[in-house]
C-alpha cells in the first residue's frame, strides 16, 4: 500500500491539515477494555470535527500490546471511522524493532488504516543507517508518518541528516514533530524542504508545549538559492484527546481567520494553552501523570468511567488534581463541556 492508495477524501484532509487526537484507552474498574466508552470516545472525536484518529500510540498506552489489546482497540476505532460520514484519516501506532513494527503495520493495513505513526524508541541503540533501513522496511508495507518523540518520554535526538534521508522515502506521507525543542523542530522542517518533499510530506505538530505558535508560524529556508516556505498544517496530539471541539475551532481560526486577532493575542493564547498542557501532562512530575490527567478530564465529562491505566502505578501526580482544577477554572474558554453534554447520551448508546 502506498500513498496513492489512500482514498482521496482522507488524504486531502490530512494535507489540508486538521485535528488528529491521540486516542486514549477506556478501561473499567477491573482494568479490562470498556468497549462502550472506547466507542464513545471515537464518536466524540469524529463528531467534534477531528479529521482522523491516532490509535495504538502513547496516549492509548503502549502496554496494550502486552495485554492482547492492540487488535481489538484498532478494530473498534476502525469500525467507528467506517460508520462516520467524514471518511476520517486513520493512523495506527507501530513500535518496536523492525520485525514487530512491520507486523504492526501489516495489522493496521488489514484493519483499513491509512498510515502508521512510526515510533523509534526501541531503536535507540541503532545507527543512522540502521534507522533508515528500519523506516524503509515499514514504508514498504504502508504509508508512514515520522515521529520525533521528546527524550523525556523515551525518544532520542535525531540529527538533521537522519530527517533528510527519512524525507526521501517515497512512502512517507507526514511527520509529527514532538521533540519539545525548537532547534530539533527546525531540523525536521529544513530537512523536508531540502529533500524537496514539502508537497508530499505534511507537517503536524506534536509539540504540546508550543501548539498555537507552531501552527501560526511560516517556516522559510532556501533551496538552490530560492526561498521555500512551509506551514505546520495540523496537530497529532495527546493534548487534543481532550477539549477536542475547541481544538477544531482553534485550528479553523488559524486557517481561516488568523487576521482577526493580533500577534500579541495569538501569543497570549499560546501561553494559556501551554499552561494548561503543562498541567495535563504533569510536567512538574516529569510527565508521570500525563495519561491519567487526560483520563480525568474525560471522566469528568462522562466519556470515561475512571482514570484507570493498565499499569496500576500509573496515576495522577502529586498536586496535579489541584492544578487541573486551576486551569479548568481560569481557562473555561479552552473546554468543550457543553458540546459533550449535548451529545454524550448518543455517543454512549
Amino acid at each position: 500500500m502506498n500513498i496513492n492508495d489512500i482514498p482521496a477524501t482522507p488524504l486531502a484532509a490530512l494535507r489540508k491539515g486538521g485535528v488528529i487526537p491521540a486516542h486514549p484507552l477506556a478501561l473499567d474498574a477491573s482494568r479490562k477494555l470498556d468497549e462502550r466508552h472506547q466507542r464513545a470516545l471515537s464518536r466524540y472525536y469524529l463528531d467534534a470535527g477531528a479529521i482522523g484518529m491516532a490509535v495504538g500510540v502513547h496516549t492509548t498506552q503502549f502496554e496494550i500490546r502486552d495485554h492482547g489489546l492492540l487488535e481489538p482497540v484498532l478494530s473498534l476505532a476502525a469500525e467507528e471511522a467506517a460508520r462516520h460520514a467524514s471518511q476520517p484519516f486513520m493512523v495506527a501506532g507501530a513500535i518496536g524493532r523492525t520485525e514487530q513494527a512491520v507486523r504492526e503495520a501489516e495489522l493496521a493495513r488489514a484493519k483499513g488504516y491509512h498510515a502508521v505513526l512510526l515510533g523509534l524508541a526501541a531503536m535507540r541503540d541503532a545507527s543512522e543507517d540502521e534507522l533508515v533501513t528500519h523506516c524503509r522496511a515499514v514504508a514498504e508495507v504502508m504509508p508512514v508518518i515520522g515521529f520525533y518523540l521528546q527524550t523525556a518520554v523515551g525518544g532520542q535526538p535525531l540529527r538533521y541528516e537522519f530527517w533528510r534521508r527519512f524525507a526521501e522515502i517515497e512512502n512517507v506521507v507526514a511527520i509529527k514533530m514532538a521533540p519539545f525543542n525548537r532547534y530539533r523542530t527546525l531540523d525536521v522542517v529544513r530537512a523536508v524542504i531540502d529533500a524537496g518533499a514539502e508537497d508530499r510530506i505534511t507537517l503536524y505538530t506534536g509539540n504540546d508545549d508550543h501548539i498555537v505558535a507552531d501552527l501560526m508560524t511560516k517556516f522559510t529556508f532556501k533551496r538552490d538559492g530560492k526561498p521555500v516556505s512551509v506551514r505546520i498544517k495540523g496537530g497529532l496530539l495527546g493534548h487534543w484527546a481532550v477539549w477536542t471541539r475547541r481544538a477544531v475551532e482553534l485550528l479553523a481560526d488559524i486557517h481561516e481567520r488568523a487576521d482577526e486577532r493580533s500577534t500579541a493575542e495569538w501569543l497570549e493564547l499560546d501561553a494559556r494553552t501551554t499552561d494548561a498542557n503543562g498541567v495535563l501532562f504533569d510536567v512538574r512530575n516529569d510527565f508521570a501523570g500525563c495519561i491519567a490527567a487526560i483520563h480525568e478530564v474525560l471522566r469528568r465529562q462522562g466519556l470515561l468511567q475512571g482514570i484507570w491505566c493498565l499499569n496500576p502505578d500509573e496515576t495522577m501526580g502529586p498536586g496535579q488534581e489541584k492544578e487541573l482544577a486551576r486551569v479548568m477554572r481560569d481557562y473555561p474558554e479552552l473546554n468543550d463541556d457543553a458540546f459533550v453534554r449535548e451529545n454524550l447520551d448518543r455517543w454512549l448508546a
